[in-house]
């Protein structure tokens, strides 16, 4: 009976393995012609060159969102040519004028505004790609995408790199753009006469989102999957020198009142970040002594839950191909997780002496990544090596295998600590269907630890189905109590007995299944909505003898109106087993809960508001049961911006928790206020405010960013933290950091 979980989901896996592929997809439908440029292509937006006029054009987009059918209310039409150096890309956007821009900075809310972009998949194998967006005013966004995993939809939009974009707005309300990428930005392969390419059209005022290429309604509109074929009658030839080298310099002062007496510390340090194409599809990317002062602060969370919560990586050296490293596993548990490296649990920094990363196709269906960073020795902690090295080979279509092997090692007065290190390994196989409609996938981990523990391996198993009206997911992991990812993230091994103060690991597996269905209107012209959906949601996981741990259902209704407005109603049964006295509130104060089987409901209530309104907000509520006791939560997120230069928000989170006795109640406040001013595209001010009192913190932090030059900053960095509840200073610093990115 044990086996049970584990066999149905390996027969479902091979179940999808028996599917027949379709083939193609959009590759033969969707084709456009590219040809060398015949003069100088000048970026200003307004295609004057003899070379737009002889260009072809891609044109008839189709409908991606809130439908997949009907024609777009306005029209786009795409050209492309190339000369020795670049990729130009330019469009022409048919519009009223009308513009919705809700920022001038780069990289931020880019499906919020109207805009344009070219997703691009090089070495045309559906695994990786790159995509290049803009708005009408020329604010840049570029990102990496990832083909492989569930419903192909990996996009981030970390990575940055030079290219070039201008914008024109001409008297009939279109407007008008011209991209010049430069090869060396790209990884491709100068033998392949045939990328990938679509295009992606957003278009607030009337709520549509289109592509040139199709994409069905149920998947992402970044699926390159459903590429279009650019096709080369000469594909560009190898870049001859690719090296970037950005160094830096910083320097300013701290004080620390927390864990010191508040003197003034003066500090200054340098370093660089370099990046080197071995080839052009392989990229080696070196930093010494990296400094992060300039990211911005992560978003504070309330955690009423029993285990540590999830942070994104923010650090920018860590983001380019990060999906060969960051992807195995599944979201709670993944086996390697890059904030482990130079941050400790507080998220305070740990110095990194430098490392290297190697990442890109080694062929064109292999991926390969090769990592190694070095921190140094603080008071708490000896100087670790942290190394990773992971390939993924693309089989079938758009399926890969892939593998992974990491390595924590300790050093003690220089020299390696035998007694201290941790190692993890494993391998996945993804399998995708072309069209994206079914995946699945399996998987197998193993750590190895000084101690050479029993019960150390991590198993998952899982498939996908997604069409139109309804989409299914269901995903099976089994974690061993030692399997143990000392660079990695496993949220539900190590449980806290607050009756022994101490932390102990226990084994579980975990079924997870997520159902929905969604609703059309039948009459598109007299409906108020654009879609209705119906969702259910199922979360059990047990102990390792099998006997029950937690069970959890949820059960949701949402409509989204076609004036881009939401609501949301759900309900939420919970049956959860607590194996070791806790207290979820404060132990100094209040008894701890008793070891029990504990039953609860709440009930859940949101709305969100037109977002094409200068004004917006999104409001939530939740009321029930909590443990033996009762929880009421509601959050806020207000927006206000003055288009185009400034956005001012508001995010409001307040937690009432009431427990019968003495097991405590709580009533936390999380706000945090965000000023962000535009001054043009190249100069912002962020000043960011979060007063939470769980973490008994207020925090600010103000930033001023100068891009002086391509991908060159100054940065003005400005942050305080106090207590909330006697509001003394605990630590103050002042950052100036100055860097420049140099390409020989």
């Amino acid at each position: 009976m044990k086996l049970k979980p584990a066999l149905i989901y390996t027969c479902t896996l091979f179940f999808c393995f028996a599917l027949n592929a379709q083939t193609g997809v959009n590759k033969d439908k969707f084709r456009l012609e590219i040809q060398p440029a015949s003069d100088k292509i000048m970026i200003d937006g307004l295609m004057m060159e003899q070379s737009w006029k002889n260009a072809k054009t891609a044109k008839d987009f189709f409908y991606k969102w809130p439908k997949d059918t009907g024609e777009v209310p306005l029209k786009t039409e795409v050209k492309a040519t190339y000369n020795e150096n670049f990729l130009y890309i330019a469009a022409t956007c048919f519009d009223d004028g009308e513009h919705v821009i809700r920022t001038l900075k780069r990289d931020v809310m880019i499906w919020g505004s109207d805009g344009f972009g070219v997703m691009l998949d090089p070495l045309n194998q559906q695994t990786n790609g790159f995509i290049f967006y803009t708005n009408p005013l020329g604010v840049q966004t570029e990102g990496l995408l990832s083909g492989m995993g569930s419903g192909g939809d990996g996009m981030s939009r970390d990575w940055d790199n030079k290219w070039f974009v201008e914008t024109n707005q001409n008297e009939d309300g279109s407007w008008t753009l011209e991209m010049a990428i430069p090869f060396k930005t790209l990884r491709y392969n100068p033998n392949i006469k045939e990328w990938g390419i679509n295009f992606i059209r957003c278009d607030l005022g009337n709520n549509a989102y289109s592509t040139w290429a199709k994409i069905p309604l149920q998947m992402n509109g970044t699926d390159i999957s459903f590429m279009g074929t650019l096709e080369w009658k000469e594909p560009p030839s190898e870049t001859k020198s690719n090296f970037s080298i950005i160094p830096y310099i910083t320097g300013g002062v701290s004080q620390d009142y927390e864990d010191g007496d508040g003197t003034v510390e003066p500090t200054f340090d340098l370093g660089l970040d370099a990046k080197v194409a071995v080839s052009s599809s392989l990229n080696l990317d070196l930093t010494v002594n990296p400094d992060f002062s300039q990211i911005e602060v992560d978003v504070q969370q309330t955690n009423l839950t029993r285990f540590n919560l999830f942070f994104p990586e923010r650090r920018t050296f860590f983001l380019e191909n990060s999906d060969l490293f960051a992807d195995y596993g599944i979201r709670p548990i993944r086996p390697f997780f890059s904030r482990r490296i130079g941050l400790d649990d507080d998220g305070n920094a740990i110095p990194i002496v430098g490392g290297a990363r190697l990442s890109g196709n080694l062929t064109e269906s292999l991926r390969v990544g090769l990592m190694s960073m070095q921190t140094g020795k603080t008071d708490e902690q000896a100087a670790q090596n942290y190394s990773v090295a992971t390939f993924q080979q693309r089989i079938f279509k758009r399926s890969s295998i892939q593998g992974i092997y990491i390595n924590r090692q300790s050093f003690t007065g220089g020299e390696v600590d035998k007694n201290d290190f941790g190692r993890n390994f494993g391998g996945e196989f993804n399998y995708v269907v072309p069209d994206g409609k079914w995946s699945a996938w399996a998987g197998i981990h193993g750590s190895i630890k000084p101690e050479k523990f029993a019960k150390t391996n991590f198993f998952q198993t899982g498939f996908n189905y997604s069409v139109k009206r309804f989409e299914a997911l269901n995903s099976f992991a089994s974690v061993g109590e030692n399997y143990i990812a000392d660079v990695g993230f496993i949220r539900r091994l190590d449980n806290y007995d607050a009756a022994r103060d101490t932390t102990v690991r226990l084994g579980y597996h975990q079924l997870f299944s997520d159902y929905t269905f969604r609703i059309f209107p039948k009459n598109e012209s007299t409906s108020i909505f654009n879609r209705q959906a119906i969702g259910l949601q199922l979360f059990n996981v047990w102990n390792e003898d099998w006997s029950r741990n937690l069970s959890r259902i949820e059960a949701s209704y949402n409509i989204n109106l076609k004036n881009t407005s939401g609501f949301s109603v759900g309900v939420n049964f919970t049956s959860e087993t607590l194996p070791f006295e806790t207290n979820l509130i404060d132990e100094d104060l209040y008894d701890n809960l008793p070891v029990g089987v504990y039953n609860y409901t709440t009930f859940d209530i949101g709305y969100d508001s037109n977002s094409r309104k200068l004004f917006g907000y999104e409001l939530g509520f939740s009321i029930g049961e909590f443990y033996n006791g009762s929880i009421f939560q509601f959050e806020a997120e207000i927006n206000y911006r003055k288009q185009p230069w400034g956005v001012f928000a508001l995010n409001f989170e307040r937690n009432i928790v009431t427990l019968p006795e003495n097991f405590g109640e709580a009533r936390l406040w999380l706000i945090g206020p965000k000023i962000e001013i535009n001054f043009n595209k190249n100069m912002f001010w962020t000043t960011f405010l979060q007063y939470n009192t769980q973490a008994d913190n207020f925090n600010i932090n103000s930033r001023l960013q100068w891009r002086y030059s391509p991908m060159s900053d100054l940065f003005i960095v400005y942050t305080d933290n106090y207590s909330v509840e006697n509001f003394g200073l605990k630590t103050r610093a002042f950052v100036l950091k100055l860097n420049y990115w140099l390409t020989i």
